[in-house]
């Protein structure tokens, strides 16, 4: 029994440009069905000269990297969470955004939104503490000092970006982004406007331009049917049904299972298309909300190819940044607030604005005096917090010949499905893997040579095609 690599562009003539590869297992000439393969010999692709990978996962700053909704949440928990308590400790960061939950935009906005509220209510001599200089507390901080208000923002990192990690490795040939770097032509225009302003680059991720659902979906006539089915069936449910339950009950993923699209089986599609969609959410599809946030999932088809961490330090231009000062206790009056530090000293100031992330929120890092109204508490415990990890991998020279810009493993046992050649978009011969939910769980445990072997696997189709 032989193995053979097909590739094919799925979707072609409505604008999309995914390089679909499978190893099917050869019964005949033209096999009608695929199958997992095993294993191919890695040796088949060379060994790249350079590895870069994030780790949002287990990063004690973030425990994970954005927000989503599991079932049983709702986006009145996003509302309670953006609430100000007394006046005095109020909270911005994407999980508390109610439309760009999971965007930088959406952070951004948030601490707008905070600096506004602050700013009603701050006196003359005021001074206000900013935990985290990511894209919600920089904002927050920018918006506040331009104002006049006496601000510090402390930072447990070393670093200012939060989510935002721009990387320049020696020998790379450009940056590398291992948080947020994927954004939206359309619903993040301010933001890419602020951007281009500032000379970070960003370049269209080529082909992908597909709306809603079906911009994360490798084959439209399998997974986004199957999802709309789901949507469907989970709206007449009495519960908020998981997408996993959903696809299972409206017969979704059993319609998939009895459709072959190319020789490609049903079920192997709906599972791209669900690797790619935790790739863009976080969650795998057992942990997301059928009810809530499948409707207006962000469209990411541009990248961040020139700095992304620009945006963060620009913002912060001017403004007071303790680094390395992590803040372990919140403690709140009528009249001030104590700042219980890492360093062991403490800092009293008359307002805090909070943007750690929902992570950090959820394991009690930052233990609050008193404990936090019940709104704000049940909104932690409600929302999820998603992982979505990047392997960066750079190579002297491409071992691929497509040009295609996005490439998506279909019917595969590898945890990484989806790749983005930079190639195709900036001429440099590096790749960028992206696995989300439980499959980027089990990625980010892996040793630098675990990895290293399991994405050259993951590679070996795209080697000859």
């Amino acid at each position: 029994m032989s193995f053979s690599r097909r590739s094919f562009l799925l979707g072609a003539g409505s604008g999309l440009s995914l390089l679909v590869v499978t190893a099917c297992v050869e019964e005949s000439p033209r096999p009608t069905t695929s199958a997992t393969p095993s294993p191919t010999p890695s040796s088949a692709v060379p060994r790249p000269s350079g590895i870069e990978r994030s780790a949002w996962s287990t990063d004690p700053f973030a425990r994970g990297s954005q927000s989503f909704f599991p079932p049983g949440a709702t986006p009145q928990h996003r509302d309670d969470l953006s609430q100000t308590v007394g006046g005095r400790v109020f909270f911005a960061g994407e999980a508390t955004s109610a439309d760009r939950a999971g965007t930088v935009l959406g952070a951004q906005q948030s601490g707008a939104r905070v600096a506004s509220e602050v700013l009603g209510i701050v006196s003359s001599g005021e001074k206000v503490a900013v935990i985290g200089a990511g894209a919600a507390g920089a904002e927050a901080a920018r918006a506040l000092v331009r104002r006049g208000v006496d601000v510090i923002v402390l930072e447990a990192r070393d670093r200012v970006g939060g989510r935002i990690d721009t990387r320049t490795p020696k020998s790379w040939p450009l940056s590398v982004e291992l948080g947020a770097w994927r954004l939206g032509e359309v619903v993040d225009q301010s933001l890419l406007t602020r951007l281009a302003a500032l000379g970070i680059e960003s370049s269209a991720l080529t082909g992908l331009r597909a709306q809603g659902n079906e911009a994360h979906t490798a084959d439209n006539t399998v997974g986004g049917p199957a999802l709309g089915t789901a949507q469907t069936w989970a709206e007449a449910q009495l519960l908020d049904p998981s997408l996993t339950a959903a696809l299972d009950g409206s017969g979704a993923a059993a319609t998939a299972a009895g459709t072959t699209v190319e020789g490609l089986a049903g079920s192997d599609l709906l599972d791209t298309t669900l690797a790619t969609l935790a790739g863009v959410t976080g969650a795998s599809a057992s942990e997301l909300s059928t009810w809530y946030g499948l409707a207006d999932l962000p469209t990411r088809d541009r990248i961040v190819t020139g700095g992304y961490s620009g945006v963060i330090t620009d913002a912060l231009d001017g403004v007071r940044v303790s680094l390395s000062t992590a803040v372990l206790g919140v403690s709140y009056s009528d009249s001030s607030v104590s700042l219980k530090l890492g360093t062991g000293e403490s800092l009293t100031v008359d307002r805090v604005v909070v943007t750690v992330p929902l992570g950090v929120l959820k394991k009690n890092a930052v233990v609050f005096d008193p404990l936090l109204p019940f709104p704000h508490r049940s909104a932690i415990a409600a929302l999820g917090m998603g992982s979505v990890e990047t392997v960066w991998l750079r190579f002297d020279k491409p071992f691929w010949s497509t040009d295609a810009a996005v490439w998506t493993l279909v019917g595969t046992e590898s945890d990484i499905t989806d790749w983005v050649n930079l190639q195709a978009i900036t001429g440099e011969p590096v790749l960028v893997g992206i696995v989300g939910g439980k499959a980027a769980r089990r990625v980010v445990k892996l040793s630098d040579d675990d990895l290293l072997e399991s994405v050259l696997a993951s590679l070996a189709p795209f080697a000859e095609a």
